[in-house]
């Protein structure tokens, strides 16, 4: 069961304006990982369903989230279709990200009012997925794909909600353009986490991260 309602959820996302994306097969570290987030500010975090027993080390930093993040909104990513999301739904998730539009999966989420962010890379497709009831959309991938798309779709359909992840980078540059064309909040993976730094176990250098990009999203909802 989720933690947290939909309402509660989209809440934290809005507010704090970033979603961390992470994915590892070792447990212990994804902990270390969501903990350095949380400590940066955080409150809402995707892990991607891609490697086998994803689910497994997805339930078990559900359950640390609970003891050790307490206001952390956990998150599964990469669902693609509507039995893998039922999975990470009795896991725990509060929230469900995909690279796709799949309706089979808004129906699953719905049933239990647990927001499910699709991917979309066209205006129509974010107008399905609305259609479908998803309050966020996820324009990916946002490098691909550019401001632009945000700006031309935010002129006719002002009511969208957009995250865009996808070559999303941590610098002021980059969040700035962003969040300037009108996103609801940017979901960050690789460019957050170096590999380097995770060998490394430099759990201070993500929370530092986070605080920073972070900072850079505020910074630019004051200025705009």
């Amino acid at each position: 069961m989720a933690k947290f309602d939909k309402i509660a959820v989209l809440g934290k996302i809005g507010s704090t304006g970033m979603v961390p994306v992470f994915y590892h097969r070792d447990a212990e570290i994804a902990k270390h990982v969501l903990k350095a987030c949380y400590e940066g500010g955080v409150r809402a975090f995707e892990f991607t369903n891609r490697g086998d027993f994803a689910h497994e080390v997805f339930a078990n930093i559900v359950q640390y989230a609970a003891r050790e993040c307490p206001e952390m909104a956990v998150g599964a990513g990469s669902i693609v279709d509507a039995a893998t999301a039922a999975l990470y739904i009795q896991c725990g998730a509060d929230f469900v990200v995909g690279p796709l539009f799949n309706p089979e999966v808004a129906r699953i989420c719905n049933r239990r009012l647990i927001p499910y962010i699709p991917g979309c890379g066209t205006v129509t497709e974010v107008g399905y997925a609305q259609e479908a009831g998803c309050d966020v959309c996820k324009i990916f991938p946002g490098d691909v794909l550019g401001t632009g798309l945000v700006k031309g779709l935010l002129a006719p359909m002002p009511w969208s909600k957009l995250m865009v992840t996808g070559g999303v980078e941590p610098t002021s540059e980059n969040i700035t353009s962003w969040m300037k064309a009108g996103v609801f909040c940017v979901g960050m993976g690789s460019k957050l986490f170096p590999k380097d730094k995770i060998a490394e176990k430099d759990w201070d250098y993500i929370t530092q991260a986070c605080r920073e990009v972070l900072s850079f999203i505020t910074r630019s909802k004051v200025s705009s």
